[in-house]
């Protein structure tokens, strides 16, 4: 478009086309090679926001060395032709401007679009580290839910081996069951309810064993709610933190109530469980593992009101809201 401009500006009766076609094939041939070094150029190598002044520079210099090579090699073409000769030399401000203008237009679009794909790439290097920083946290948090778990059970099996070996050996079983299933849960990010529950009954179970009669269960999860997903293994540290703080400054029946059920858009799980507020000291805070759990909710849904706790009438109720627009 620009040589086509060229090209009328310097249409003359007394200037043949062959030479308006020589003229705008050598100053533009040399302007669109500059161009094309230039933005090859850029490629590699993108100057800093503070030396922008650079592509000013390099663009005058390189304007004024392709009009000279231009105005050199046409005087060399047309020498036999006085009249274009003077033409040539009288215009030379305007070719030089001109010049100019497309090489440092060109310029400062590469300029543009490279540093626009440099920030994307950025962008999304970062994006990634991120997610890879997320997903460390979050396996980290899954992992610091099990030895405590896996000790305390350890211990009663051991205490159960001298005395009461058939439960010892059941209660083995059930453990081995529980930790394969959390092996496998590893590998996957999300579970239904259904598959969550089946999980935490084997993980009530050991516990069963560990306090008889003591520990009562009531579940009740709703038909609705059973497909409806949840991240693994978010429920027994739920559970786990209502059974220690209900049962070990009791020695009398303990009943821990969960319950389930679909709220609009959302999957709410309650674990209640009574406590003694004289007794119970670690629940003036969040209690044991619930700050991990506010953490995972936080990292996949980056919301802090998914976990919420309330104490009424000696009964502390922990209750969780997992979005299904996931």
């Amino acid at each position: 478009m620009v040589s086509v401009i060229h090209a009328f500006i310097i249409a003359q009766p007394a200037i043949s086309f062959t030479e308006i076609f020589i003229d705008t094939l050598v100053t533009f041939g040399l302007l669109g090679a500059v161009c094309l070094l230039i933005v090859n150029n850029m490629r590699y190598y993108l100057p800093q926001r503070e030396k922008y002044w650079y592509i000013l520079f390099v663009s005058l210099g390189v304007s004024a060395i392709c009009s000279l090579i231009s105005k050199s090699l046409l005087n060399l073409i047309m020498s036999n032709d006085a009249y274009y000769i003077q033409q040539l030399h009288q215009s030379a401000g305007i070719r030089f401007g001109i010049g100019f203008l497309l090489v440092s237009c060109i310029a400062m679009m590469s300029l543009l679009w490279y540093n626009q794909e440099e920030q994307k790439r950025m962008n999304a290097h970062k994006a990634e580290a991120e997610q890879f920083a997320r997903e460390a946290e979050l396996f980290k948090l899954r992992q610091q839910l099990q030895p405590h778990f896996l000790f305390n059970s350890l211990n009663s099996i051991s205490a159960l081996t001298g005395t009461q070996p058939e439960k010892a050996r059941h209660m083995i079983n059930q453990l081995s069951e529980f930790l394969r299933g959390t092996l496998k849960k590893d590998e996957k990010q999300w579970n239904t309810l259904e598959e969550e529950m089946q999980y935490l009954q084997l993980y009530l179970d050991i516990e069963k064993v560990r306090f008889g009669h003591r520990l009562q269960t009531d579940i009740f999860c709703e038909e609705a709610a059973l497909k409806l997903n949840l991240p693994a293994m978010l429920l027994q540290p739920v559970v786990e933190n209502a059974i220690k703080f209900g049962l070990y400054d009791t020695t009398g029946e303990v009943l821990i109530k969960v319950n389930a059920k679909k709220l609009g858009n959302n999957l709410e799980v309650a674990v209640e469980n009574p406590f003694d507020p004289e007794t119970s000291q670690p629940l003036k805070g969040t209690g044991f593992g619930l700050p991990s759990i506010q953490r995972r909710l936080f990292l996949l849904f980056a919301r802090q009101d998914l976990l919420s706790i309330k104490k009424e009438d000696n009964h502390f109720t922990t209750t969780i809201l997992i979005p299904q627009n996931i």
